[in-house]
């Protein structure tokens, strides 16, 4: 017994003192330093003299080394809540970090003709480039996150540039950049005019991307990079009769991101500056799947297949499954499906996998999601309808109860047993009991 204990103590010591050190290693270790350089025909960032062409994402609630493991090198963050170990886990993985820093939106109430607004502001974001830019991990700096959206105060866009130039003084060794949502000329050209500061200016569209043959035009006049990209928006889809929004499936989003990436984004950024997709991990907006390219329980959808595939060339050894298609009463999601309560119907989904692995299927059914959120903006979860199926819910083909009156989804997650998954959901409405 007291043996075990010395063992065990001894152990501790060990791995504290091995993450002393690393600790220690990385507070001692230099900035590398990172830039943006004009080449014939465009621009590309640099970083420890070598071009850096940026394969990333926007990550959260899975670990870094996910990221890595499909061939991504970089990624990056919405604000500086979680810098530290953000960073550090970085650096242990290869990784680099474009770094949100903490500069407000006029939409949430912020007043950029407040100088003392303004000034607080501007001392927190020194602050945190003060804590941060040193560490080997670090790349850029984004001041602010779509500070375009729904504003009004052109002065927004002075304070960008004034706090370019404050970073820039501060740690010459890193670049800066600001988001924008806006794919138009005139967005773009305000920003470069009022903010000339900045080393690039990065845009964040998703259907919108579709755009991009012709918005090269004044986009190339200066450099730039992708720094939010992914599925449809829930914005941007067709909808059914009651204003629903019909969400693609996993397999269809697999896709897209394939033709996303080869067809608008590489032809246009390589070599460049490179891009982030959105969102490697999971959240909830409007559905817990619209956005997630992992499941709750951390399962990879074909989405990530997909971003190894354009990142390294190949495939993962075990891909995601193949979702074909989703019924409920014999309908699909575009065909407005409408219950009545109390009912039962056959909902039926068809899948496959490649390599052949054993699926099991998880249903449930939620409440529509009443959030008129917008820009990502927190949104609640969604509970289940309990007592939703007549029967087994882990088939390819089980029975729902409509449940009382009102607006629904019905969800399909299907598991291939080797950490893959695929969903799908259809958006369906109940009406009250027929006499």
């Amino acid at each position: 017994m007291t043996l075990e204990v010395k063992k065990r103590s001894r152990a501790t010591k060990v791995a504290a003192s091995v993450f002393i050190s690393l600790a220690a290693a990385l507070s001692l270790a230099q900035a590398v330093p990172v830039e943006v350089l004009a080449f014939e025909g465009g621009y590309t960032l640099v970083r420890e003299g070598k071009p850096y062409f940026v394969r990333g994402a926007g990550v959260a609630g899975v670990g870094l080394e996910t990221l890595a493991k499909r061939g991504g090198n970089s990624v990056r963050t919405w604000g500086i809540e979680e810098a530290q170990s953000t960073l550090d886990e970085a650096a242990r993985h290869g990784l680099t970090v474009a770094m949100g820093l903490p500069v407000a939106a006029e939409r949430f109430g912020f007043d950029y003709d407040d100088a003392e607004s303004i000034a607080k502001q501007r001392a927190n974001v020194r602050d945190a480039v003060l804590k941060y830019k040193d560490h080997p991990a670090l790349l850029a700096w984004i001041i602010g996150n779509e500070l375009d959206m729904s504003f009004t105060n052109h002065r927004v866009y002075d304070e960008v540039n004034e706090l370019s130039r404050m970073i820039h003084e501060l740690d010459p060794n890193h670049v800066t950049t600001t988001t924008i949502t806006a794919l138009d000329r005139e967005t773009v050209e305000l920003v470069r005019e009022r903010a000339p500061d900045l080393d690039f200016v990065s845009i964040q569209a998703y259907g919108a991307l579709a755009l991009m043959p012709k918005a090269i035009a004044y986009l190339s006049e200066g450099p730039f990079m992708v720094t939010e990209w992914g599925p449809l928006g829930h914005w941007e889809v067709g909808k059914t009769r009651w204003g629903a929004a019909i969400e693609p499936t996993s397999t269809e989003k697999a896709r897209h991101f394939l033709q996303q990436y080869r067809d608008l984004i590489l032809p246009y950024l390589g070599p460049g500056l490179g891009s982030y997709a959105f969102l490697w991990g999971h959240k909830q907006e409007r559905t817990h799947t619209w956005f997630s390219l992992f499941t709750e329980s951390g399962a990879t959808t074909g989405a990530v297949d997909a971003l190894e595939l354009v990142w390294t060339g190949r495939l993962p050894v075990n891909q995601a499954p193949v979702l074909e298609s989703i019924s409920l009463a014999r309908r699909s999601a575009s065909d407005s499906v409408r219950l009545t309560s109390g009912r039962s119907y056959v909902a039926k989904v068809v899948a496959s996998d490649t390599e052949n692995d054993d699926l099991t299927y998880v249903w449930s059914v939620k409440p529509e999601s009443d959030a008129s959120t917008i820009g990502g903006d927190l949104e609640a979860s969604i509970a289940d309808v309990p007592d939703a199926f007549d029967g087994a819910s882990d088939e390819a083909t089980v029975r729902l109860i409509a449940p009382e009156p009102g607006n629904y989804r019905l969800f399909v997650e299907i598991y291939d047993g080797q950490g893959n998954a695929a969903h799908a959901n259809i958006p369906f409405i109940v009406i009250g009991r027929r006499r």
